[in-house]
């Protein structure tokens, strides 16, 4: 959700709660979530990437791509928590190979989410349909998870090429690229677990997954948003 020109990460003592949507309940703007930032590891991320010229932020904060996943994983927010941005000036496979750089943190037991939607169109949403999807997002959902499974990154990596049922489900980058960033993470003979497969309202897709004896996560647990 937090695209900048160039990358930044995260960098303050204690991040505000951001409610960086419209349309929503009253409830959702109203949720705070206080986990306290952690410069010393935002320094760090900054040492550790080379690919581009990481800049320290102090005005962010953590937007709901964040909250909304975290908070059900440590309800009590006391774990610390940085955010990085995505360059929406890139390619994806500048993220994707970005994501590569973080493998250190990730080895040490570092929590690395990636939050956002393989199929996510909100623009053609059913209100009227709590449940299921178009025939194009059940596809491209399918789709997807096969390219998954196979380790077929490069596909993925170059998912426009995928056809109309990719290009509706993915309209705009900033729902997929994250994913993009746990699949670089992914190291050889580890497999991956998904989780939460369903569509929602037609143009939504909840699947998440997991990479099996590591610590990161991708793709939401939306019940919140």
């Amino acid at each position: 959700h937090w695209e900048t020109h160039g990358t930044l990460v995260t960098a303050m003592e204690t991040p505000k709660t951001i409610h960086d949507f419209g349309g929503f309940p009253r409830s959702l703007y109203e949720v705070q979530y206080p986990a306290p930032g952690s410069p010393e590891l935002a320094h760090e991320i900054k040492k550790i990437i080379t690919k581009t010229s990481l800049e320290l932020d102090y005005s962010w904060g953590l937007d709901h791509g964040t909250w909304s996943v975290i908070k059900h994983l440590y309800p009590e927010a006391k774990v610390p928590v940085v955010q990085l941005s995505l360059d929406r000036g890139k390619s994806p496979e500048f993220h994707y190979e970005l994501a590569k750089e973080l493998i250190s943190l990730r080895r040490r037991g570092v929590l690395i989410v990636g939050s956002g939607n393989i199929v996510h169109n909100l623009g053609i949403l059913d209100w009227d349909r709590p449940d299921g999807g178009y025939d194009w997002a059940v596809n491209a959902n399918n789709l997807l998870k096969k390219l998954i499974m196979a380790d077929d990154h490069s596909q993925l990596i170059h998912y426009r090429e995928l056809g109309e049922d990719i290009r509706l489900s993915i309209p705009t980058p900033e729902h997929y690229l994250p994913l993009l960033y746990i699949l670089g993470l992914k190291e050889e003979n580890e497999t991956i677990t998904f989780f939460n497969d369903k569509l929602v309202m037609g143009s939504l897709s909840m699947t998440s997954l997991k990479i099996d004896k590591s610590d990161v996560f991708t793709h939401s647990l939306r019940s919140g948003v």
